[in-house]
């Protein structure tokens, strides 16, 4: 990112726990991957959603399953309204973005077992998605048993990020990864659980050392990188590497906006 995209990269590195809330879940825990990236957050109890004093320029993560209280969700949809960025991952579709939302996407009823499959990016050109997949690029991700398909309803307002054919074969939707804007602010969502991938080594390629993933990205690993990538594969690391990037851009986009820096174009209606 420091090579690809510096100021994003500046925007991270000037990033403060106040700048991302994050309400824990039971089943996901997407504070660890924050942890992994080293970016500053501060935990709240789901309980305590509908009393805080979020401000329009913080990122709210609400893990799975997303047990808020009606005044939680009141105090989400107010949030988001005036200009805040909500986060949220599986069961919270049902849970979140349904009451709070409703009319932009939904669960569509088939859940999905323990599974695998290939995903695709929509738009290249879309900044929430640089650096996500290029070149050979063949991520997998894994949807943890029951995880929530996504049905888009609103297909003029609503974007899909990251797509899949396999979960839309086998579950009735392809949507993997979408956004929408909602008054001043905007709401991403993704099936299943951050916080965990795994993969199906599928290819030669994906068999191959994780230094060769590296390479591919132009990265020279430090020792203590060369240490950790050689005891894991392309395929272990492309899909941690996808998901954690997707997850940057977002959060790198939100910080620069609310520092008054340039950023890319949001769409959707109020």
């Amino acid at each position: 990112m420091e090579r690809e995209a510096p100021l994003d990269a500046e925007a991270l590195g000037s990033l403060q726990a106040a700048d991302i809330v994050v309400v824990p879940g039971t089943y996901d825990h997407v504070e660890n991957v924050l942890e992994a990236l080293e970016m500053p957050f501060q935990l709240v109890n789901p309980s305590q959603v509908g009393r805080l004093a979020l401000r329009p320029e913080q990122l709210l993560i609400v893990n799975c399953p997303g047990s808020l209280t009606p005044g939680g969700i009141s105090k989400v949809r107010r949030f988001v309204r005036d200009g805040g960025s909500l986060f949220t991952t599986d069961w919270a579709l049902r849970n979140v973005i349904e009451p709070a939302f409703p009319g932009f996407v939904e669960y569509n009823e088939r859940p999905t077992a323990d599974d695998v499959v290939r995903i695709e990016i929509r738009s290249a050109e879309n900044p929430f998605l640089r650096g996500v997949m290029d070149g050979a690029d063949d991520p997998q991700w894994w949807l943890e048993g029951s995880s929530y398909p996504i049905r888009v309803l609103d297909k003029k307002n609503v974007e899909v990020l990251l797509t899949s054919k396999e979960l839309e074969g086998k579950y009735g939707e392809a949507a993997v990864a979408v956004q929408f804007a909602f008054g001043k602010g905007e709401v991403f969502h993704m099936i299943s659980h951050y916080y965990l991938q795994r993969t199906e080594l599928r290819s030669q390629r994906h068999s191959m050392g994780a230094s060769s993933f590296a390479a591919e990205k132009g990265y020279v690993p430090d020792e203590q990188d060369a240490l950790v990538l050689a005891g894991l594969s392309v395929g272990d690391v492309e899909s941690a590497y996808s998901s954690s990037r997707l997850f940057s851009n977002i959060v790198a986009d939100k910080k620069r906006r609310s520092s008054g820096l340039a950023s890319g174009p949001r769409s959707g209606k109020p």
